[in-house]
């Protein structure tokens, strides 16, 4: 029934207009609208809300990601402008910039934005699940 329906996303803050600068001028999704203490993004035709909470939970899950194509280069950019990207143990082979490369899987790097929200990038194995196009 929503399989043709477009997906909104939402992220909570307790900040809106330091959540808004991160948004907007760090991960560079432009602000297409704001409707009290919620900011709208256009995240590549998905829309995106920032929502004023009064309390943000910190779940150590992701809550929300991106597929990209070159994931070491949008790494390096992200961390120029500030971003902090996490360290897992040694399980997750993480190289020198933090990216994860499984034997075969997909290549994953996590961040927290400024409310503790997990973020992903995820740049598709030439294996992968995921049909061309999607």
């Amino acid at each position: 029934m929503l399989g043709s329906s477009d997906v909104i996303a939402f992220v909570p803050t307790t900040d809106p207009d330091r959540a808004r600068a991160f948004y907007e001028q760090t991960l560079g999704l432009p602000l297409v609208g704001q409707f009290g203490f919620t900011y709208t993004f256009d995240a590549n035709g998905t829309i995106l809300r920032v929502i004023k909470v009064p309390r943000v939970v910190r779940g150590g899950y992701n809550v929300l990601g991106w597929r990209v194509s070159d994931i070491t280069a949008i790494v390096r950019d992200l961390a120029a402008r500030g971003v902090v990207f996490l360290r897992f143990g040694s399980n997750f082979n993480q190289d020198e910039d933090g990216v994860s490369a499984p034997a075969g899987g997909d290549k994953m790097a996590w961040f927290d934005d400024p409310d503790g929200n997990r973020l992903t990038l995820t740049q598709d194995s030439d294996n992968s699940t995921i049909p061309p196009g999607w």
